[in-house]
């Protein structure tokens, strides 16, 4: 049987993005882009409306920026996966909407092939890491935070301390922003295995996201201050 088509629906404000992104992912039959937003409000309702399996979703829109459109969608439930665009300069913005419950993010100028395997894995239910921006996300979401006791170090070893060696390696692996396929090719694990570990990471060091478990990582790898 042949896989279902994913259902894409696109939300910027800027009508070249949109139909830049339109023609990368017209080129892959199995997926359908089934809608344009221009702004936060239209993707909401369009979302709603058509129920597409992933949203590509911009932050700067007028009437309703995507942070408030992720966190608009996201109350009622986890469906459809939201992948953030987004360019360097926007680290505050993804980490709203990552905790808002955006499933990962993508920068604007990424490959074209690379959106098309974005698309695929979100709607397959894995998050979605640009590697080319994860370290400066992390040592910005770091930055944020008020110090704790004990220091950060010692703080994330013993999070990270609950996790078998097996599932450690796989947390580090998460914390590289590689995919479940390039974890199981790594570490030789089928696909299925990886995302039952992926799981059981995220469960055990109690982080909704794979951002969360990358700062973590990157934590314990820092000597206290």
């Amino acid at each position: 049987m042949a896989d279902p088509t994913v259902r894409v629906l696109i939300a910027d404000d800027d009508p070249l993005v949109r139909v830049g992104l339109s023609l990368v992912l017209g080129a892959d039959p199995a997926i359908q882009v089934v809608g344009e937003a221009g702004d936060g409000a239209q993707a909401v309702a369009m979302a709603r409306e058509l129920k597409p399996d992933v949203v590509l979703m911009d932050v700067r829109m007028p009437r309703m920026d995507g942070l408030a459109a992720t966190e608009e969608l996201r109350r009622a439930g986890p469906a459809p996966a939201i992948i953030v665009l987004t360019t360097f300069d926007t680290d505050a913005n993804l980490l709203g909407a990552l905790r808002l419950g955006a499933n990962g993010f993508l920068l604007k100028d990424i490959a074209p092939i690379e959106i098309l395997s974005a698309v695929r894995r979100a709607a397959a239910g894995e998050s979605i890491l640009a590697p080319a921006v994860l370290p400066r996300l992390i040592e910005f979401a770091i930055g944020r935070d008020e110090p704790a006791e004990p220091a950060p170090r010692t703080r994330a070893l013993a999070v990270l301390g609950r996790l078998s060696e097996r599932e450690r390696q796989v947390a580090d692996a998460v914390a590289t922003g590689a995919s479940n396929a390039r974890i199981g090719a790594d570490l030789h694990m089928s696909v299925p295995t990886v995302k039952a570990y992926v799981s059981r990471v995220l469960d055990k060091l109690e982080c909704a996201n794979r951002v969360q478990v990358a700062v973590l990582v990157h934590e314990a790898g820092h000597r206290d201050t």
